[in-house]
């Protein structure tokens, strides 16, 4: 096992949050790899994380965000398993992060479960004659096999811009809003979740 730094451990622990004996651990299993270690603080954080899922969140906040120009604002109720987590720094944090993406991306659902069935098929409707007007354009059949498993890539698109959690995040598209939420059980050891959320634009 690699003597590992005082400083590469302070390091890790600031840029990930995690407690300082599992910084060490991540250090030595990753022979002192600052990256690998972060990767591997964020598989066992996931794990961790994945288990508290199923806990009751009955605590928590209520966040709000106006935009600079007071014409669109949201309103997202945050919750956590205690008070004390609602208090912290990362939860408030949390919490301004999702209202600001409320505002700025301007979901209809909080995840695809919530998406009514009527609404589903008529958007599923619009894309197969979105896909018969083209055929016929091109003069061609695509199979229906082919056809529904576009229809499928369109839906699963669909609950990426029109459902909070499956939302890219506004400050990194490379990063679902979901997941975001899981770094923070992670971090903070809670079960958190998104309630509901309202968002409200002048003159709509």
């Amino acid at each position: 096992m690699p003597d590992i730094a005082a400083s590469a451990v302070k390091e890790l622990r600031e840029r990930t949050g995690a407690g300082m004996m599992d910084c060490k651990a991540a250090l030595s299993e990753t022979g002192g790899n600052m990256e690998k270690a972060i990767d591997y603080l964020r598989e066992k954080g996931l794990a961790k994380a994945a288990k508290k899922a199923a806990r009751t969140a009955s605590d928590g906040r209520v966040f709000h965000y106006v935009h600079t120009n007071f014409k669109i604002g949201s309103l997202v109720e945050l919750n956590s398993e205690t008070d004390f987590v609602a208090k912290t720094d990362e939860f408030n944090a949390l919490g301004h992060e999702l209202a600001m993406q409320v505002a700025a991306a301007n979901p209809l659902y909080l995840k695809p479960e919530d998406v009514p069935e009527e609404d589903l098929e008529r958007e599923k409707a619009i894309y197969r004659q979105q896909l018969i007007d083209e055929d016929a354009e091109k003069g061609k059949q695509r199979p229906d096999s082919v056809r529904e498993k576009i229809i499928e890539g369109k839906v699963r698109k669909f609950h990426e811009t029109s459902c909070l959690l499956e939302q890219a995040y506004i400050r990194d598209g490379d990063k679902k809003v979901k997941d975001l939420i899981v770094e923070n059980i992670a971090k903070l050891g809670e079960n958190i979740v998104v309630r509901r959320f309202a968002r409200f634009a002048v003159g709509e």
